[in-house]
């Protein structure tokens, strides 16, 4: 059986005539009538009353008409399915990011949710180092990391730059000046990520080089819990500046730039070579890739006014 043979089924039932529904199909009618003869033979039922005039369903044909009617508009919803994935009016794309670069992402995926507003988004909190992985497994369309992977099916395209940035709380001796000199920061407590990335690992070789120590006391899990330990005046961090510039704007903390330290943070997008994006995740990528994403601003705070 298959679905052109139920259309003609469904033509006769609905025309109540071998002749009409041959017309309505621009097929004579003995193709229509051998069409019902194959479709009865695996039915292994007569689907109509032989010799009854106008076209009588029989039992079987009765039964049939339902599941022709369900298989037939099933096809047609496969067909506008289709067209609104071509259009971008449904479908759904997965993205990896680690905790930090999804600060960067937030504003190209709230334009990318006004634009495409059918497009389920789901975006997946993966360490940085396994995003390369997911993406090579199939299990996300896009990865968001900070390093040239060495996977070389992977097309790799730059889509932020940063800097790493000093933090401090607004009461804080150091506050008030926009530089300091590494020197500076001997007697801080820095408040670290504990999650080991090749940015911590430059930050403590600078440290060392210049021959200060750095005092890593505390180390917490996320970036948000940092920045409130910080508020909280148990220390000072270096972070992601896309991390912090709501905070920086609304005064509770304060942003400044260590002498020795140039260090340019770059985020990359990964997606597989050999597989084509889909229209909703190649969308996705050029809504990234527009312009540069900044985080959103938040009102400054009344008790530091």
């Amino acid at each position: 059986m298959d679905l052109a043979s139920l259309q003609v089924f469904q033509a006769v039932v609905r025309e109540r005539s071998f002749s009409r529904a041959a017309e309505k199909l621009f097929r004579t009618q003995p193709a229509v009538s051998i069409s019902i003869r194959k479709l009865e033979e695996w039915v292994g039922q007569p689907l109509f009353v032989r010799g009854s005039g106008a076209p009588t369903l029989t039992d079987a044909g009765l039964l049939l008409v339902e599941y022709a009617d369900r298989m037939l508009n099933l096809r047609e919803e496969i067909g506008k399915g289709m067209k609104e994935l071509r259009g971008l009016e449904r479908g759904q794309v997965s993205l990896g990011v680690n905790e930090s670069s999804i600060h960067a992402l937030l504003p190209a995926l709230a334009r990318y949710r006004q634009i495409h507003s059918g497009i389920h988004v789901k975006v997946h909190r993966v360490f940085s180092r396994d995003v390369p992985r997911e993406v090579m497994n199939h299990h996300l369309d896009i990865g968001v990391i900070s390093y040239l992977p060495e996977e070389r099916d992977l097309e790799t395209v730059e889509c932020y730059r940063d800097s790493l940035v000093l933090v401090v709380w607004p009461g804080h001796r150091l506050a008030k000046r926009r530089e300091v000199d590494i020197s500076d920061l001997k007697q801080e407590t820095f408040v670290a990520h504990i999650v080991e990335s090749p940015y911590r690992q430059r930050v403590v070789q600078m440290f060392a080089r210049h021959r200060v120590p750095l005092r890593m006391d505390v180390e917490l899990p996320t970036i948000e819990s940092i920045k409130l330990f910080v508020e909280m005046k148990q220390g000072v961090a270096i972070v992601p500046r896309m991390c912090v510039e709501r905070e920086v704007a609304a005064g509770d903390l304060r942003e400044l730039r260590i002498g020795q330290m140039r260090v340019t943070r770059k985020l990359y997008l990964v997606y597989r070579r050999d597989r084509p994006l889909s229209a909703a995740a190649k969308e996705m990528l050029e809504v990234i890739r527009q312009r540069p994403a900044r985080a959103p601003r938040r009102q400054r705070n009344p008790r530091n006014s």
